[in-house]
Parts: C-alpha cells; structure tokens; sequence
C-alpha cells in the first residue's frame, strides 16, 4: 500500500534537512519551516549548494520548537544559535566561514523556496534506491540527501512521481489532502556531490542521463520533461487543502485531474 514514509524540510537553505513526523501547510502552498532561512550577501544573492561545495563542510541540526541552529565543521567545533535572537550572530558566524558578509532572513510564510509559485517536492523511495543502484559509491541515504525531496512516498514503483507532471496528468492524495505535479525538478550541480564530503562522482550527468532514458516509465508523459536531467517532481497543494497537515503513515491514493 502506498503511504508517506518520510518527511523532510530544510530549515536553513542549502543546508541539511530534518526529518518530521507532521507538517502544515503554509498558506503560500509551501511546508511550514522548510527553506524558513536562507543566508544572503549583499547582492541579495543566496548561499546554497549550486553557488559553493563548502555548504558540505557543514552539519547543521534544526529544533523548531526552540529555533536553535546548531552548526559543526569538519574539525568538531560546534556553535548553537537562537534564530529569533542570534540571528545576526549567526550570519557573522557564515559570513566567517563563506568569507563573505551575510545576512539572516527569514520568511515563516512561505520559505525561500526556488520556485516560489509551487509547493513541495515529491519522489518515491524506490526512485532513490535505482538510482543509489547505478553509483557504486552512492547509499540510498546518500541519494536521498543529495536529491533533497521533502515528500517520500513508499510502496509505489521507480519513478512513480512521472506520471503527475504533463497535460491531463492526475493529481494524488496523501491523508486527504490533494496534490498536484506540476513540473519535473532539473538537476543542478548538487546531486553529483558527496553530502559529506562535496566529492564529485566523475562524468555523474552521462550516466544519471543514459540511465534515465534506459528506465523511463512507459506512464510518464515524455513531452513533459525539457530533458532528462530530472529527478523528482515540484508539486502544488490546492488553495482548499493549505492549513491541512501531513503525516508520516498517511495513505496515498490516485485522484483524477482536477481539471
């Protein structure tokens, strides 16, 4: 039976995500804490794992009930911040470790997603495991860090999300709450890189893409997708169902386009 096996948000953008057992739905169709920071220059330009690799030297940990960030690098030493009172603490510290000034922004109502238009992203646990299975390097926790989804669905086939995204696709339903693709999700440079230690799998994009095309699912709509350097889908949650929750264990069903 297809249910939702794992939830994840990214508290602090471009930096490691936290697994929750529920989530609302904020009112801009995003998850409540994911991407609520984000660290910017002075440009208005943000940091994040397409603009440095140093992003893999941190490991960070997130409690929303208190907002403290704590942060390690690699040679132990280990700083807590209150993001409602260190908040400015905390960017001299990145701004330290990034060698460029930075501020801490927050945004509660809709996060510092990419697409901003949209909602969460959606991938299935078997996606991860075909594709942890063409890298002899790659775990499946690795591949899920490096994809970086903030909805795992279990007990559906590889590539399950496809058939959501193009003309007439059908929607689904996670605990009643409907949801929507909308588009596939184009790789950056992210995925090719060790989450810990920001090494590179040489010629990643060849294979992931030879690979892509041998296993493309005969549901998936092939007009749909630019190319094939695409894993996961974006989606979009309903303005009805916004201030609902989601679950870990929740049922997931079919539902027919809402046309």
């Amino acid at each position: 039976m297809a249910r939702l096996e794992r939830l994840t948000v990214y508290p602090v953008k471009g930096l490691d995500g936290i697994d929750v057992e529920t989530t609302s739905i904020l009112d801009g169709g995003t998850l409540k804490h994911d991407r609520e920071f984000a660290l910017f220059d002075d440009d208005g330009d943000v940091i994040n794992g397409k603009r440095t690799d140093r992003v893999h030297d941190l490991a960070t940990d997130y409690s929303p009930e208190s907002r403290t960030l704590r942060v390690e690098t690699p040679d132990g030493d280990a700083h807590r911040f209150d993001l409602d009172a260190d908040r400015t603490r905390a960017a001299e510290w990145f701004g330290d470790f990034f060698d460029t000034e930075l501020a801490l922004r927050r945004d509660a109502s809709l996060g510092f997603v990419d697409r901003r238009e949209m909602g969460p992203s959606i991938i299935s646990t078997a996606t991860l495991e075909t594709v942890a299975s063409w890298f002899d390097s790659m775990t499946v926790e690795g591949a899920r860090r490096r994809l970086r989804a903030n909805v795992e669905v279990s007990g559906v086939p590889a590539f399950w999300e496809d058939r959501f995204v193009g003309e007439g696709a059908p929607g689904f339903e996670v605990g009643g709450v409907r949801i929507e693709g909308v588009t596939p999700c184009g790789r950056c440079v992210v995925p090719e890189r060790d989450p810990d230690t920001g090494d590179s799998i040489p010629e990643f994009r060849e294979r992931f893409v030879e690979r892509r095309e041998a296993t493309f699912p005969e549901w998936a709509d092939p007009d749909a997708f630019d190319h094939l350097f695409t894993l996961m889908i974006i989606a979009r949650v309903p303005e009805h169902d916004r201030g609902e929750t989601l679950r870990v264990g929740d049922d997931v069903s079919w539902q027919p386009s809402s046309g």
